[in-house]
């Protein structure tokens, strides 16, 4: 005979750290309503039930016009460091939208932010600095940034936070400091970059070396690569075993060589030789940023004469695939050809 049994078991997919969704459009608005409310637990559940949602542009765009982001903003200055944390988390996945990222802008999500920077949960900061990182990819986001005054904060915070951070930091910096690099010259970003330049991680050598980049266009920048001696350094990673931080080292040399100061540091370093090397690689980013910085180097009366002999690679060079590469091979034949 049959008999009933009521399992002591939650029903399977059953989260029960995650709010129950409501039905249809009632989802998001039902979940506002319980971030702000008095009960920890609800805005835990909350939460975590918003950090699935946002991964869809769609359920970003109706957070956004009910009102989420306010909650949002609000809770980032909650004193329980789980709600901090989940709350960076959905800050973090909803600017990885476009949508998201314009909502940042439009209520002033950076300034809210901002007050994480000290936060004692290290989780709490990478979220944080995860959302400026994919802030940044929009251009009015990294002017949004640089107008904050955070520029600074984050300079300073390169030295003090842990690896991962740094990372993110670093891809932040170069975004921003592409719109407007005069805050972080005069906050002693070059040394800093220096110093990651040296790291034994090669991702900050990378994101260290293509911020540098950034750090370069402008005449400022350039003066203060050449003062600091981190032209040596850049021609000493053209040798770095990471193809990437071989093209960001290029990349940062091409700019950092416009000067003439900066010419005949490179070439007393020595740095033709591992560029010429860097035009067998198999990389198209390495070789293409290896024959702008060559063909700086080449302005130069003793660049030009050491390159005369190359030129056949050059030629070589001028059959490539991509159009970008014949045209810098063309560019670096004149130059290196020029006579007066």
């Amino acid at each position: 005979m049959a008999h009933t049994r009521i399992s002591k078991y939650l029903p399977p997919d059953v989260n029960p750290s995650q709010a129950a969704i409501a039905y249809g459009c009632r989802a998001l608005p039902k979940l506002n309503e319980e971030l702000q409310s008095e009960d920890l637990l609800m805005r835990q559940k909350a939460l975590m039930a918003l950090c699935d949602l946002m991964h869809d542009p769609e359920h970003v765009y109706v957070a956004i016009h009910i009102g989420c982001l306010e909650s949002l903003k609000a809770l980032l200055k909650d004193t329980n460091d789980m709600v901090r944390i989940k709350t960076t988390e959905v800050l973090s996945i909803m600017a990885t939208h476009n949508v998201g990222r314009d909502g940042f802008l439009e209520h002033d999500i950076i300034h809210a932010l901002s007050y994480l920077l000290n936060d004692p949960q290290p989780t709490c900061r990478e979220n944080m600095h995860l959302a400026f990182k994919h802030l940044a990819q929009l251009p009015a986001g990294a002017q949004g940034i640089v107008s904050s005054g955070l520029i600074p904060s984050l300079v300073w915070k390169l030295q003090r936070e842990d690896e991962k951070i740094q990372v993110l930091l670093l891809d932040t910096l170069a975004a921003c400091l592409m719109e407007d690099a005069t805050e972080a010259l005069a906050s002693c970003v070059v040394p800093f970059l220096k110093e990651k330049l040296l790291s034994t991680n090669s991702d900050i050598r990378a994101k260290a070396a293509r911020t540098l980049i950034a750090v370069s266009i402008p005449l400022e920048g350039k003066n203060q690569v050449w003062q600091h001696d981190v032209i040596p350094i850049l021609a000493h990673l053209l040798k770095d075993k990471v193809d990437e931080v071989q093209a960001n080292a290029a990349g940062a040399l091409t700019y950092a060589t416009v000067t003439t100061k900066g010419k005949y540091a490179a070439l007393d370093a020595e740095a033709i030789r591992p560029l010429l090397e860097l035009l067998h690689l198999s990389s198209s980013k390495v070789r293409l940023n290896a024959i702008k910085a060559l063909t700086m180097l080449a302005e130069a009366p003793e660049g030009r004469k050491l390159l005369q002999a190359h030129v056949p690679t050059f030629r070589a060079l001028e059959k490539d695939a991509s159009a970008a590469m014949r045209q810098a091979a063309q560019i670096a034949i004149q130059v290196i050809e020029w006579k007066p």
